[in-house]
């Protein structure tokens, strides 16, 4: 599967703003809107920026090497959100939503086996271009209402669910524009902005009793989270750090209490897919609705801090060596890690993950991971030299062309699970009966997710085309 710089990207001459420009403009109001509902996120914020400057002071290559593949200028910017529906609706109109933003549903994730009742994608942007533009992603997680064991509580969970409306009459006019006359122009653009971020925001008042709350939180923490409230509440909104460690050692300094585990792979020298940590969650006031229509207060704890480090993307082959090592890592400590064994953890993850080579040129020769290929200076003053018999490797070698890991852009459905499971108490239990339903996800959703692997392989094939072009050979490289 291909996927061009143009499939989320409107012509400047087409009279609309591009999606491109939508995406980077709801982006900076989830995250101005975010900070003034957690007022934590702005500190969070301010220790990030503080660690990515250090980080980029202290090692010059790894300036370099973000510049070459485009990712230093989005640093900043980039962001993640997490948020859960409850309907397949719901679901199916959010992906009509994130497309006015050029965000395409990429992966499948269950969670179900980890004990979190809901399976996932990620709408992030999916083209090159897109990404480096803004690659704002949201981690969107369906509720599997079969998953509750009560038949009464959850049918009482349906009908509450399906009684609402979490989309402005405005917002669902606007996409149906969008989806008829191919964009939307800038008037039609701001107002879009406006009314899509009403669906995100908090509301502190529950449309259920305190007693139908306290039957959907003893089933699973999630379930009252997603049926108790107006609309998906944003749950996170995660910026990425260059140096997670840093990060997760000065939270405390900063009067912020960090989760026990980075979840992910140990520190490396070359940072591979993805290490996420997370302040634990606020508990916040709400108030309930009792049967003759008075409010009652309560409280609800759901929405957190989380950090994030992307690493190199792995192939299949790579990705498998990773799952291999984590099972060990599991096998070994006799579970998910907690706070209880944390140290135990952090040891044995970095003991088995020295089976996996912490060098690039070693991840690209065993083809563990994807990399931007670019021609160096050096390649573009000997173009005259090289002949159409001189391969990859050879001009790799000669230091004609370069090779940067391309970044991990999606997630991990382990420690998505395990920042969950933080977040809403480590009592919960560890696995579903149900397993795995990506038929029954799409169906939902409306669409295929599309794969992140294809995305990578793509994205690196690419790089390879452009460097035979600027070279002035004929045909395309295969990476090896």
């Amino acid at each position: 599967m291909t996927v061009s710089s143009t499939t989320n990207t409107q012509p400047s001459n087409s009279g609309f703003v591009s999606s491109d420009l939508i995406r980077a403009r709801f982006a900076t109001a989830m995250s101005t809107l975010y900070k003034t509902e957690v007022p934590l996120y702005g500190d969070l914020l301010e220790l990030v920026a503080d660690a990515n400057r250090i980080a980029l002071d202290r090692d010059p290559s790894l300036t370099e090497s973000l510049a070459s593949t485009g990712e230093l200028s989005r640093i900043d910017a980039e962001r993640h959100g997490a948020i859960r529906v409850g309907t397949a609706e719901e679901l199916s109109t959010l992906r009509r939503l994130f497309a006015v933003m050029g965000m395409f549903p990429v992966g499948y994730y269950d969670l179900s086996t980890a004990g979190v009742p809901v399976h996932s994608t990620a709408f992030r942007p999916v083209s090159e271009a897109a990404l480096q533009q803004n690659p704002f992603r949201v981690f969107t997680s369906l509720l599997r209402l079969e998953l509750i064991e009560d038949s009464e509580l959850r049918e009482l969970a349906n009908e509450t669910l399906n009684r609402r409306q979490i989309f402005t009459p405005k917002a669902l006019a606007l996409i149906e524009q969008s989806e008829q006359a191919g964009g939307l122009i800038e008037e039609e653009a701001e107002q879009f902005v406006l009314e899509a971020l009403e669906t995100f925001r908090w509301h502190q008042q529950a449309t259920v009793s305190a007693e139908l709350y306290e039957r959907l939180n003893r089933q699973h923490r999630l379930i009252a989270d997603v049926v108790a409230f107006k609309g998906p509440h944003i749950n996170h909104l995660t910026p990425r750090t260059l140096d997670i460690d840093q990060v997760q050692a000065q939270m405390p300094t900063r009067g912020i209490n960090p989760k026990a585990v980075i979840e992910g792979p140990p520190p490396r020298k070359c940072p591979i897919l993805l290490r996420q940590t997370s302040f634990k969650a606020l508990q916040e006031e709400v108030s309930f609705v009792d049967s003759e229509g008075r409010l009652q207060a309560g409280k609800h704890t759901a929405r957190f801090g989380e950090i994030e480090q992307r690493g190199a993307a792995l192939t299949e082959k790579g990705r498998a060596l990773y799952d291999q090592l984590l099972n060990q890592v599991r096998d070994v400590i006799g579970g998910a890690p907690h706070e209880g064994n944390a140290q135990e953890y952090a040891e044995v993850l970095a003991a088995v993950f020295s089976a996996f080579p912490d060098d690039y040129e070693m991840l690209r020769q065993q083809e563990l991971a994807w990399f931007h290929y670019s021609v160096t200076e050096l390649g573009l003053a000997n173009r005259d030299k090289i002949e159409a018999s001189d391969t990859l490797e050879g001009l790799v070698q000669a230091g004609y062309i370069r090779f940067d890991p391309l970044v991990y852009e999606d997630f991990l459905p382990v420690s998505a699970a395990g920042i969950f499971q933080s977040n809403l108490g480590d009592d919960l239990r560890e696995e579903y009966r149900a397993r795995s339903s990506q038929a029954q996800f799409q169906q939902a959703l409306g669409s295929s997710v599309l794969n992140e692997l294809e995305l990578y392989r793509d994205a690196q094939q690419n790089s390879l085309q452009v460097c035979a072009e600027q070279l002035g050979l004929i045909g395309l490289f295969v990476a090896a």
